[in-house]
């Protein structure tokens, strides 16, 4: 039978399976929360990291596939963490929808798609959850990207969704406080993008950085911990953890 001390806080991390997701999950459980892994369809990456952060501490973790761009799947994950954890503390809204979307070619199905699981699914998460955050005087981190405030033709759907995710986020800060801190991570380049093989490009994202590098993961990853356990007087704030692009942008 499984076990949990309520003594320990409890964060709600979407798309935690792989990358940046599965980053922000060890490093929070190695900061001492339990968490609730939310996953689609990476079932192999889920079982490697589950394997691991339960090793490090037993009855520590529990993982829930769900679709994000279905409506119910956000008080599915949150009836879950309760049920498994009766108490929620953090909620990271780091799933993404992410694929080429100019104007041209951008159906109106792929539209819904983006919003469904970058602006949609948080905010439902968000109303699922803030009940218990308040009761726990809790926190929201949201995984913005840069292009939410540089916006890319190529990208542009995609980065209207999650510039409404930064407007969710400002706006919920002051719906939720003062109970409950809600801020965001808007990341620039991390990790290459899987498909992303052209010295070229990556030569030009680099030459557009201040900081000549990517990001790693583990900084994106101690951002969200210090923006949920240590920066107890910021709330309604974009955090842009890029190198410097959008203070370079060309």
């Amino acid at each position: 039978m499984q076990t949990h001390d309520d003594s320990r806080p409890v964060a709600l991390i979407t798309g935690a399976a792989r990358r940046i997701g599965a980053g922000i999950a060890r490093h929070l459980h190695a900061a001492g929360y339990d968490l609730l892994l939310h996953y689609r369809n990476s079932d192999d990456a889920m079982r490697t990291l589950c394997a691991d952060l339960q090793a490090a501490r037993a009855d520590s973790v529990h993982a829930v596939a769900a679709d994000l761009a279905e409506a119910q799947a956000a008080k599915t994950l949150v009836d879950a963490a309760m049920q498994r954890f009766h108490r929620l503390d953090a909620l990271v809204n780091n799933a993404s929808a992410f694929f080429a979307s100019p104007l041209e070619d951008t159906t109106a199905a792929q539209w819904d798609t983006l919003f469904a699981v970058n602006a949609r699914a948080p905010f439902l998460l968000c109303q699922a959850a803030a009940p218990a955050l308040r009761e726990r005087c809790g926190a929201i981190v949201n995984l913005t990207d840069l292009h939410a405030a540089r916006p890319r033709p190529d990208l542009l759907a995609y980065a209207a969704s999650k510039a409404a995710l930064e407007a969710l986020t400002r706006g919920m800060a002051t719906t939720l406080g003062p109970d409950v801190r809600v801020n965001a991570v808007a990341p620039g380049a991390i990790l290459w993008p899987e498909d992303e093989s052209d010295p070229a490009a990556r030569e030009a994202m680099l030459a557009h950085t201040p900081l000549g590098r990517i990001g790693r993961v583990e900084e994106i990853a101690e951002s969200v911990r210090w923006l949920l356990m240590d920066a107890g007087f910021v709330t309604g704030q974009i955090l842009r953890v890029d190198g410097g692009r959008d203070a370079h942008w060309a």
